[in-house]
């Protein structure tokens, strides 16, 4: 079986007090649930400060991107050895904001997943598809390219570090979201490149999260999907009762 992952991502909201509340809050909201794993990932400027308010709670804190060097030259970028210092254990990297917004590419995000788990962090891999792609016909040939260049060169120990989230970029902070159905079947073609990639055992061991409009009323039937191990929370997350209702979904 698969342990639950259930992560907030906080985005650019939030000042260090404002921060710290939230967190405080869902601590107390979120203490005894130790079945699956509950992470969120403050802006920067609070990380260290929400980490420090976690210590022996049942939360981690995660970094929502980082550039691929132990550090040097790169004004406003942050390392994972910085996250790591700062109290995180985990990082997200490829989200789709980062590759609409930014530009950021299949081959960046590799070197960025490479230098995480090289300074002992674990990597939130999103992946996903745009409206466009989807109704054209694109969407596995998308998905196919983003996990093989992603991957590439990620050994099949260094994949125990790593865990996937499967985010329909149309389904991104619009309020829309895949049907559980339509989840399902990316999560399914997803584990089905792990498998082709490496092999059975670790296809059916990598945790895949299902990211887009993930809410109270509708995660529970997102969690009953076979292949859906956890959700990646945007907007939900900024409030500690609806975050603390995703948590706890009802299993199926």
């Amino acid at each position: 079986m698969r342990k639950p992952f259930i992560a907030g991502n906080w985005k650019l909201h939030k000042t260090i007090g404002e921060a710290l509340d939230l967190a405080g809050a869902l601590k107390q909201e979120v203490a005894g649930i130790d079945d699956i794993d509950i992470v969120i990932a403050p802006v920067y400027t609070s990380l260290a400060k929400v980490a420090d308010v976690l210590v022996g709670s049942n939360i981690s804190v995660a970094g929502q991107n980082c550039y691929p060097a132990a550090s040097g030259a790169f004004t406003g970028e942050v390392s994972p050895t910085l996250l790591k210092d700062a109290g995180c254990r985990y990082c997200i990297v490829g989200h789709s904001e980062r590759r609409q917004l930014f530009g950021e590419t299949d081959a960046f995000i590799n070197q960025k997943i490479k230098v995480l788990i090289e300074a002992g962090l674990r990597a939130i891999f999103c992946i996903g598809e745009t409206l466009e792609e989807r109704e054209s016909d694109q969407m596995y040939e998308v998905l196919t390219t983003q996990v093989r260049e992603g991957l590439k060169g990620i050994s099949a120990e260094d994949m125990q570090h790593l865990v996937v989230a499967y985010e329909p970029v149309w389904a991104i902070g619009t309020g829309k979201t895949a049907t559980d159905q339509e989840a399902e079947e990316a999560h399914a073609f997803i584990r089905g490149l792990l498998q082709g990639l490496y092999d059975e055992d670790l296809a059916e061991a990598t945790r895949i999260l299902y990211g887009g409009s993930v809410k109270p009323d509708n995660v529970d039937g997102l969690m009953a999907q076979q292949d859906i191990d956890g959700t990646l929370v945007g907007g939900a997350s900024l409030k500690a009762a609806d975050f603390a209702r995703i948590t706890r979904f009802k299993r199926g």
